[in-house]
């Protein structure tokens, strides 16, 4: 893997009173800090109107659009954090693999990956590959203020299932073929892949972001041997090099009740835990580090006395950790009532922790 460290980030001033990153620190908080997984778009009229008649992929390709809408949630909730607006497979795409994200269906890959060659053949990445990703995240800091930015990478499992499947799949079977059967090219994709998430992390913590997560949506689809074996190795050196830039790291799976304990151990600062796991679970396991959700998306469907009477649950569970950060336990779902998820923020952040 190549190796994108150079220097330590020096802390941003306007950023010391952060609510969000004091917790990531496991720092005394004012209040619980809040922000949503998805929350760049997604439920957001004005992020439809931006986005109709422009694709996911070029959208993520556009300094100005990607600034736009990473800017929209925190003007519309209040939350106390931004999440650059991005896509898992963007890095991919950045670096010239035949891919598209089609609507429905979700990224789909030309030429899905069988060989050591059809590793070799996928470029690393630079900051050359992705201008548009420094332009944006450096406007986004200058705007931001007092807002710290998540950087955001897709996890080298997850990123390898969509180039082994050449899109989604619920069974991940040719992903763990190779992973069992072809071990040399299995490893060689995910140091690829790691190298790319690395250096895409890089690029964005350089130009201004101050957190970063890394997202293995599919990593729930492995057992605890498998993914320690497997997987847990690859991920580990991509959060080792975003932590040598001087950055709280998140680490996030959906499923993953499982392997909680291992997700944290490869070098999260904090643990996100999706809505099937009690948080009081989780940070039985966790070991000392902060912990990251979990409402259910769903409740911000339910009556807002409901959804708030949960989340008060959350917050009084996350007491008991070396930090907590209030979020879903899943990204925001497209028909959400924006004016819920405000209510529920402003909830968050007004209750008492005296």
């Amino acid at each position: 893997m190549s190796n994108p460290v150079e220097t330590t980030r020096t802390p941003d001033p306007r950023l010391a009173d952060s609510a969000f990153l004091k917790a990531a620190r496991g720092e005394q908080v004012p209040h619980t800090p809040v922000w949503y997984m998805r929350q760049a778009g997604r439920s957001l009229p004005e992020y439809l109107a931006l986005r109709e008649g422009v694709g996911m992929l070029e959208s993520c390709m556009r300094a100005d659009l990607i600034t736009e809408i990473t800017l929209q949630p925190v003007r519309r909730y209040g939350v106390d954090a931004a999440v650059f607006f991005s896509d898992i497979v963007l890095p991919l795409k950045a670096v010239g693999v035949d891919l598209d994200i089609k609507p429905g269906v979700g990224p789909v890959v030309a030429s899905p990956v069988r060989t050591l060659a059809d590793v070799a053949a996928i470029p690393d990445l630079t900051p050359e590959h992705v201008p548009f990703i420094t332009e944006a995240v450096g406007a986004l800091a200058g705007e931001l203020g007092g807002t710290p930015l998540i950087g955001f990478a897709g996890a080298p499992f997850t990123v390898a299932s969509y180039l082994v499947e050449g899109g989604p799949s619920k069974e991940h079977a040719k992903t763990k073929a190779m992973m069992f059967g072809a071990p040399d090219v299995w490893d060689a994709l995910m140091r690829k892949i790691g190298g790319i998430a690395a250096a895409f992390l890089a690029v964005q913590v350089r130009a201004g972001a101050s957190a970063v997560q890394l997202f293995d949506s599919w990593a729930g689809a492995l057992t605890p041997a498998d993914y320690a074996e497997h997987v847990m190795p690859h991920s580990a050196r991509v959060l080792a090099e975003a932590g040598e830039l001087g950055v709280p790291r998140i680490h996030f799976g959906v499923g993953t009740s499982n392997l909680l304990g291992l997700m944290g151990e490869a070098g999260a600062d904090v643990v996100g835990v999706d809505w099937r796991t009690p948080l009081e679970s989780a940070l039985a396991v966790v070991g000392d580090r902060g912990v990251q959700g979990n409402l259910d998306p769903t409740l911000v469907f339910a009556p807002t006395d409901v959804m708030t009477a949960r989340a008060a649950e959350i917050i009084e569970a996350g007491r008991a950790a070396r930090g907590h950060i209030f979020n879903l336990g899943h990204g925001v779902i497209p028909s959400t009532d924006p004016d819920q998820l405000k209510a529920l923020t402003e909830f968050v952040q007004g209750y008492p922790l005296g």
